[in-house]
């Protein structure tokens, strides 16, 4: 980090899921009028977020219970996706820098045959399913053969995701972890999905539930990202969720697991107390996990409301130098009769005691202009790569 950089510390938290309106292309992606934090606003009746009405989210979309304060403590907008594509690792890719321009493969039809066979002759386990699931109905309907048979349960999404569940008294979890090993190696050339995911469950039938053992194998981004940026100039990365996951590791300097939100926010401040430069970066999962792919308003609504009451934590212990972010990575509508990701804007809140408060930043064309502000904050090289940074909107004089 160079001795000009105007900042030390870029805190970016990701609330996973969180859309705020349909993009101008979502109709090719079957989403039109999806609108997650609208929607899930008017399905319960009105949402209590005083401390992000504050920083001034009322400004970006207009939300049942959200006014637009006159006077906002932070600066507003939003953010298109330029990537093609809706997922976790698109998203975040983009947010720090990387812009996907091929979509994934997808399988609505099941994988391939030859795929299948080979993963199973890997293995030594035959595979039930192949198709497109919802992950907790699926191993409900086929926990139990599973359970008499030690067949792995194979499904996708709408993602690019080969998901792998078993129960961890059936398969231990460090062989299913090696079976998706395996499948990450297989899936190469026109089968390169985005991540292969282990999904251990336990309980009986009748009453099976996912554990927190879930572990994603991704690619490696196909370019530096703003974390490997930070990373060779030597500031501390810290990454908190499943950030370590979606990023396979790299840009890295250390990292805190964990699938809950509140495990997240918990280490987060944790994080932030320690004062250090850098970056810290954390993804709130459940959001999207828990309760977006799973139509849940009214808990997608009580976990906001839960971030909202912890937000003033961190905002209390922030320095001049520090920068907070907030924004998602993709929609997660749970109004709507799907349970995909949906293509929407994410929304765009910062605040820091040096950026002029109020500041509208309006309809960003990429995630990456985050990536791209944090870089000119921390005086890191962002020659080359997309997204136009908003930091000279922002500084106050």
């Amino acid at each position: 980090m160079g001795g000009h950089a105007p900042f030390r510390r870029a805190i970016i938290i990701v609330l996973d899921g969180l859309g705020v309106g349909e993009l101008p292309d979502a109709e090719c992606y079957d989403d039109a009028d999806s609108n997650t934090l609208v929607h899930i606003a008017e399905a319960v009746g009105g949402l209590d977020l005083p401390n992000l009405q504050r920083l001034g989210l009322g400004h970006i979309v207009r939300v049942a219970g959200v006014l637009a304060v006159a006077a906002p403590a932070g600066c507003y907008g939003k953010m298109a996706e330029r990537s093609a594509g809706k997922s976790t690792t698109v998203g975040h890719w983009e947010l720090a820098g990387v812009v996907t321009e091929r979509p994934s493969p997808t399988y609505p039809e099941g994988f391939p045959a030859d795929i299948i066979a080979a993963f199973e002759e890997a293995t030594g386990r035959h595979v039930l399913w192949n198709r497109p699931a919802s992950g907790t109905e699926i191993i409900e309907r086929l926990g139990p053969e599973h359970l008499r048979t030690g067949d792995l349960i194979v499904y996708t999404s709408a993602d690019s995701v080969f998901q792998v569940a078993a129960h961890e008294d059936k398969v231990p979890v460090d062989e299913l972890y090696e079976a998706c090993r395996a499948a990450r190696e297989l899936l190469t050339g026109e089968h390169t999905v985005e991540r292969v995911i282990a999904r251990p469950f336990t309980g009986q039938p009748g009453c099976f539930r996912r554990t927190e053992r879930r572990r994603d194998f991704s690619l490696l981004p196909p370019q530096p990202t703003l974390l490997d940026l930070a990373k060779e100039a030597g500031l501390p990365v810290l990454a908190v969720g499943k950030i370590d996951q979606i990023f396979a590791g790299r840009g890295i300097t250390e990292a805190h697991h964990c699938v809950t939100n509140p495990e997240a926010l918990t280490a987060t401040l944790a994080y932030a107390q320690r004062r250090a430069p850098g970056i810290i970066m954390a993804n709130l999962v459940e959001f999207d996990m828990v309760f977006g792919h799973r139509n849940d308003a009214q808990g997608f609504a009580g976990a906001l409301e839960e971030f909202d009451g912890w937000l003033p934590k961190v905002l209390a212990i922030m320095r001049p130098d520090d920068m907070l972010f907030l924004t998602a990575d993709h929609g997660c509508d749970p109004t709507t009769p799907g349970t995909d990701h949906s293509r929407e804007y994410v929304p765009l809140l910062a605040c820091g005691e040096r950026l002029r408060p109020g500041v509208d930043l309006g309809a960003r064309d990429t995630f990456a202009a985050l990536g791209a502000t944090v870089a000119e904050a921390l005086g890191l090289d962002w020659s080359g790569k997309p997204g136009q940074s908003f930091l000279a909107e922002t500084r106050a004089a």
